[in-house]
């Protein structure tokens, strides 16, 4: 285990556009769905410019630039034209409402701010009297007749008078402690945060990640999530420390259809994209019915087989490796067409993953490497190994990382990789890291005798019914949400006798349903109080209710429209705000109960 100190992020790239400067550094497609190019000697080349840039703008060392967007190589670009000049990257979620924009750019700060397009910069102009520090807003695509906005182009053309010798001396006068971006939490338990990451959190933990996965050479990765959330930020400088190359997908609507054009080699996820794709295969094998069906099922009892061979790190009977490449070739095969047929493994993080679906994953010769981490430690703290993983867990810690429960049983973090601190929150940094520098992460865990460390669930969530039982809602709200026909979950239940649900069904699969029973489907909002359509999730939530504790089970459910960031009841990164969602619908609650 060793890692290299790095002065700063810039140096960290200067080193890979040096040693590897005609590599691919990051791909797209354009609008005719071309794939453009970009060496590791154009971007370092490009990222000065970005700097001299900011620097004829007399942005200075520490001062803020936010970047608003969906997650695109000028974002890229701009972050690391950012912190390679000493400034510091703050970044917003292109799904965030004017008003929340405004209390990210005036709470951090920010001077400047880069938007994507004209949507973005509607926010903008819309709280432009309200975010009186901006001196100019950069946008990466269009143009605008307001003097407060600069195109991209233009913005680029400011630099030319920048010499070589003032921006080699703002380079290096970065120092790895200095902070390198403010990362906002996403805002699930109020308002958010903004967590302080240093130049010296970033190489750590791009390096740290690098020790724990199979990354080689001339690898592609696509790129979906939003850079606002510090997961894809990891990935984005873990591609970078190991010169891969990073493509970025064009929307969420294409991501199928990306995947398979760009042929990645690995990815990282939300658990959200596995099990809409784990759903979409299971109910397409059911669909078809008869013999296919029957080989489907043949084959994933076959892959769960094989899995757990290897698992236990047993060889395979050679009866069982000719089964299960007649599965694969059969099969797992088209799966792997869907990927674009290079996909050797996947990470999943930001919420757990539920095990039934790792396994498939697994089964198929695609692992999926469940890990954990939180805005507060750069994104990482534990990992599965593909030589070394346990279904369920979030794998043992990564490199240089310590891992601990405390005597409450919440999960506790120390290393490189832990925030410097709430930016301008004093007292919610005392309350978050202790004066040792373990940083409290609100989860609940334990920790088994190999390391590994297995997440129940979160602190704050934690349901304690009027019988006294403790229950983490989450893991019972993955095994519902393994039903096709079930989306979302949010479990209630605290103060109370048993637990209900607040649920959301997939219109797609439901639709199927409706279809083959004559239903009328054509209204969605009179499909979720169908007795039908009720008695059939009732059906579905008995089932899975047998894996359950009689205390941990669903005695009563309402079906309500589709939790989404929109309806300000799902935060930027796909979690559900459980006390919105319980607010909204306090007198569904209450009739569950009374019932």
């Amino acid at each position: 285990m060793t890692f290299k100190s790095f002065q700063n992020i810039h140096q960290m790239l200067t080193e890979v556009a040096e040693s590897t400067p005609q590599s691919s550094a990051y791909s797209w497609f354009d609008s005719e769905l071309n794939t453009q190019n970009v060496s590791w000697k154009e971007f370092s080349t490009q990222v000065d410019r970005v700097s001299r840039s900011l620097m004829a703008l007399d942005l200075n060392k520490n001062d803020k630039v936010s970047i608003q967007g969906n997650s695109c190589y000028q974002w890229a670009l701009s972050d690391l034209g950012i912190v390679s000049m000493g400034a510091v990257t703050v970044g917003i979620y292109q799904s965030n409402l004017a008003r929340d924009c405004q209390y990210i750019i005036n709470h951090s700060d920010s001077v400047l701010v880069f938007v994507e397009d004209h949507t973005q910069l509607e926010k903008l102009l819309e709280i432009k009297d309200d975010v009186s520090n901006v001196k100019k807003v950069i946008l990466f695509i269009g143009e605008s007749e307001d003097d407060w906005v600069l195109s991209f182009e233009d913005f680029l053309n400011l630099g030319e008078g920048i010499s070589d010798e003032l921006l080699d001396s703002a380079q290096k006068s970065v120092a790895s402690e200095d902070i390198a971006t403010i990362v906002y939490t996403s805002g699930t338990t109020g308002v958010p945060k903004g967590a302080m990451l240093s130049h010296e959190n970033i190489t750590f933990v791009a390096q740290s990640i690098l020790q724990s996965v199979d990354v080689r050479k001339d690898d592609v990765t696509l790129l979906f999530l939003p850079l606002a959330h510090v997961f894809a930020r990891a990935i984005l400088y873990t591609s970078m420390y190991s010169s891969t190359t990073t493509f970025f997908n064009r929307n969420m609507d294409t991501l199928l259809e990306d995947i398979k054009l760009s042929k990645p080699h690995w990815f990282a996820s939300v658990p959200r994209i596995y099990e809409k794709v784990y759903t979409k295969v299971n109910s397409g094998a059911e669909s078809k019915g008869g013999v296919a069906l029957k080989l489907f099922h043949w084959s994933c009892d076959l892959g769960k087989e094989v899995s757990d061979l290897r698992l236990a790190r047993k060889p395979l009977p050679f009866s069982l490796s000719i089964k299960y490449k007649l599965a694969s070739k059969l099969v797992f095969s088209k799966l792997h067409d869907a990927f674009g047929g290079r996909l050797r493994w996947c990470i999943s993080g930001a919420a757990p993953l539920d095990a039934n679906i790792a396994r498939f994953f697994d089964g198929a010769g695609i692992p999926v490497l469940e890990g954990i981490g939180m805005t507060e430690n750069s994104s990482f703290s534990n990992l599965n190994r593909l030589d070394n993983y346990h279904f369920g867990s979030v794998g043992q810690p990564g490199p240089g990382i310590e891992v601990k429960v405390a005597t409450d049983g919440e999960m506790m973090v120390r290393g490189p990789n832990v925030m410097k601190a709430y930016y301008k929150m004093p007292d919610e940094t005392s309350k978050t890291m202790t004066e040792d520098g373990w940083l409290l992460t609100g989860d609940l865990a334990s920790i088994d005798d190999e390391d590994f460390t297995i997440v129940t669930g979160r602190k704050k969530d934690l349901i304690i019914t009027s019988g006294g039982k403790n229950i983490a809602p989450s893991a019972i709200e993955g095994l519902m949400a393994l039903s096709k026909y079930i989306s979302q979950v949010c479990v209630i239940g605290d103060k109370h006798k048993y637990l209900t649900a607040l649920l959301t069904v997939d219109f797609d699969t439901v639709a199927d349903y409706c279809h083959e029973h004559g239903i009328d489907c054509s209204d969605q909002g009179t499909l979720l109080n169908h007795p039908q359509i009720r008695t059939l999730i009732e059906t579905e939530i008995n089932f899975r209710n047998q894996e359950l504790a009689s205390y941990e089970t669903i005695k009563n459910f309402v079906i309500v429209p589709e939790f989404t960031i929109e309806n300000e009841t799902l935060t930027p990164t796909l979690k559900v705000k459980r006390n919105v969602v319980m607010n909204r619908y306090v007198d569904m609650i209450e009739t569950m109960y009374a019932e």
